[in-house]
């Protein structure tokens, strides 16, 4: 279990103000970006479709994710880990159903558009709700697993935050590992570039490529502007809600 402890030696004050000062423009420009796909969803009747459904499920994924790089950014600020050993565990559990949470919610969109665009039927509601349910709980379930025993949660080499103990070597660690990263990250990449294949054999052409889709997985800001922000209809969907004036003569017409 991890303990509360300070910085380990090695690291200058100048690299920790460094990633703490990185964190920080990172989960505020994340939780800003993904903040607005959020309430450009909950107030702009358009959007509220099953296809929207899957990316808000990656846009409160990725807020997650900043939040997360928020607390780490606080504790780099700080030069410690000031939340205990327990803080430690919720935070390595809390940082791991996000990304696994923002990984799947990739490929259920990449999933959704090959429907879309290759079946020319829409995705029903109970389909996306249900695919939403399976995405979060099951990234629940895995993230449980190293409290549970297979697998550990400890701090990062900084000692600022806290994640996958990566530096045990054990059969233990090794078997949960592997086995996560064939469910959570080879299957999820699978789905999605077989699903953009299929539809640049479809359309004839490229959809949205899915290398910046495998790339955005790490950086929230990116998944932001790849999959809502560049959506025209969401673009008018939080002019709508920055705008009252606008909303107002919406509802008069």
């Amino acid at each position: 279990m991890a303990e509360s402890r300070a910085l380990p030696t090695g690291f200058g004050e100048l690299e920790v103000l460094a990633v703490g000062t990185v964190l920080l423009v990172e989960a505020l420009s994340g939780l800003s970006l993904n903040s607005l796909t959020i309430l450009s969803f909950c107030k702009t009747p358009e959007l509220r479709t099953p296809n929207h459904l899957l990316v808000l499920s990656l846009a409160l994924a990725d807020s997650g994710i900043s939040l997360n790089a928020l607390i780490a950014a606080t504790s780099s600020l700080l030069r410690r880990w000031p939340y205990g050993s327990e803080g430690c565990q919720a935070h390595g559990f809390q940082g791991f159903v996000t990304a696994l949470a923002s990984i799947c919610s990739s490929a259920a969109i990449a999933w959704g558009r090959y429907h879309h665009y290759c079946t020319r039927s829409r995705l029903d509601w109970n389909t996306a709700v249900s695919l939403v349910f399976f995405v979060w709980l099951s990234s629940t379930c895995w993230a449980a697993l190293p409290l549970l025993g297979w697998g550990h949660y400890d701090y990062e080499p900084l000692g600022t935050c806290c994640t996958l103990d990566y530096s045990r070597g054990d059969r233990n660690f090794t078997s949960f590992l592997f086995t996560m990263a064939f469910f959570n990250f080879l299957l999820p990449v699978f789905i999605t570039v077989i699903s953009y294949r299929l539809m640049e054999q479809k359309l004839g052409k490229a959809g949205r490529p899915p290398v910046p889709a495998l790339i955005a997985k790490t950086v929230p800001t990116i998944n932001a502007i790849n999959y809502a922000l560049g959506s025209e209809m969401v673009h008018r969907g939080i002019w709508q809600c920055l705008s009252p004036q606008r909303r107002q003569r919406d509802r008069e017409q």
